[in-house]
């Protein structure tokens, strides 16, 4: 069989990840992508230590991070009455050797594109192109169907192909025809950024209130110099009764604050004003919370589905994308060791698949939020001391379990090798 390449369906994070990775191991690609033009979208997002340690490992450092968010230093989950439930520093500063960053996540976005155009060349990611499906060929090759931005169609072939497109995703359906439709529970988020003064260490990651009514607020840049200010991402979360599904008519648009700061117009405390952040945004935007049920594997043959396309969980772990990058490096490793074949695509399956569907289905029950479920049910989310609602012990049981899920235990994290060596490459292309 002639030397061949890899197909990756959709140009987001993950699909950049793993573009990035196959081009550090020798491993020709191309990606199809279905906007004409890339740009800089969307709001803040996190980046767990165990995904800043693959960025790290890809060439992508600490100076080019800080120019697209900063490193965050704390995690706090707050009462309604503005007291702690629980806090705990985060990257660096908790021992991490790595820390976790909070990004824009459009920007970021770009930081990966520019780095594939950089080193693959700019034809290595086509845009304009959307993966509509695939076909396994006798030869042992797979083609990708790809309409194009002018209403053509046509067809891609290469050795392996990998579907990251996203929470729609054409391959995931084709390969689970018969999946349920997209899950909502109920929560409806209104997310934006504004112009504001850090709160408590500068670089909080803060969750507000209770499991039905909450407000997630962290920065994603660092503060201007001469001002202070910096921009803050912030999510409004309500829950509501869910039994006729999601009413309005896209999954992510913009929505004006009057439409929803009524849910927190109370919510002011000595060292936050909530109301004030709403009315000052520069940007919002509503949408569902969502995922999709976990499906029994992500491969069939020569093709194999990563990031959201495998398994788009809430955002409740603020792990989405920081899987999207492992999921890319776990991949390459698996290339490296069994060749551009079947098996390394059914080893990357067992490696994650169980284990990250786990991850799915916490997230779906409020992943290391559910403290504040705890909370709301002993006291209806207000109290004067949480040790006498929850002892500290219970609180730091929880938040390990789930970080061991997640894969970003420190001392487990710590003492990991690379997932790929430096200067590893894929011996066998064939």
């Amino acid at each position: 069989m002639t030397e061949g390449k890899i197909i990756i369906a959709g140009g987001g994070i993950g699909g950049l990840s793993l573009a990035l990775t196959l081009h550090q191991i020798g491993v020709p690609f191309i990606v199809f992508e279905s906007v004409q033009n890339l740009r800089p979208l969307g709001v803040g997002i996190n980046l767990q230590p165990n995904a800043v340690r693959e960025l790290y490992d890809m060439g992508i450092d600490a100076k080019a991070l800080d120019e697209i968010g900063l490193p965050a230093k704390e995690w706090a989950l707050v009462g309604l009455n503005g007291n702690d439930i629980y806090a705990e520093p985060r990257g660096l500063l908790a021992g991490y050797n790595w820390p976790q960053y909070a990004v824009h996540r459009g920007q970021f976005q770009m930081l990966l594109y520019n780095q594939v155009c950089e080193r693959a060349g700019a034809d290595a990611v086509r845009l304009g192109h959307q993966v509509t499906g695939y076909e396994e060929n006798a030869d042992g090759t797979v083609s990708a169907l790809i309409d194009l931005a002018d209403g053509t169609a046509i067809r891609e072939t290469g050795r392996l192909m990998i579907g990251a497109d996203g929470l729609h995703s054409a391959v995931r359906a084709q390969m689970h025809p018969y999946q349920p439709p997209i899950h909502w529970g109920g929560a409806i988020m209104w997310r934006g950024t504004t112009l504001a003064h850090p709160i408590r260490t500068g670089s909080s990651f803060i969750g507000l209130g209770t499991h039905s009514q909450r407000m997630v607020i962290y920065p994603i840049s660092h503060p201007e110099p001469s001002t202070g200010l910096a921009t803050i991402n912030w999510i409004a979360e309500v829950t509501v009764d869910n039994s006729h599904g999601w009413q309005s008519s896209g999954w992510f648009e913009p929505v004006e604050i009057d439409e929803f700061i009524h849910h927190f117009e109370d919510w002011t405390y000595d060292w936050l004003d909530v109301p004030e952040l709403l009315r000052s945004a520069n940007i919002a935007y509503q949408n569902a919370m969502i995922d999709r049920d976990p499906v029994s594997t992500w491969i069939d043959g020569n093709v194999a589905l990563l990031g959201d396309a495998a398994h788009p969980m809430y955002p409740t772990g603020s792990n989405g994308a920081s899987q999207a990058i492992v999921d890319a490096r776990v991949l390459g490793a698996t290339l490296i060791e069994y060749g551009m074949t079947q098996n390394a695509l059914a080893v990357y399956d067992r490696q994650l698949c169980g284990p990250i569907s786990e991850v799915v289905l916490r997230n779906r029950g409020a992943g290391p939020f559910g403290l504040l479920n705890v909370v709301d049910e002993k006291c209806g989310g207000a109290f004067d001391d949480i040790d006498d609602i929850i002892p500290p012990a219970e609180r730091n049981e929880f938040m390990a379990g789930y970080k061991a899920a997640a894969g970003f235990a420190i001392e487990k994290l710590n003492s990991s090798p690379p997932t790929i060596e430096a200067g590893a490459k894929i011996q066998d292309l064939h």
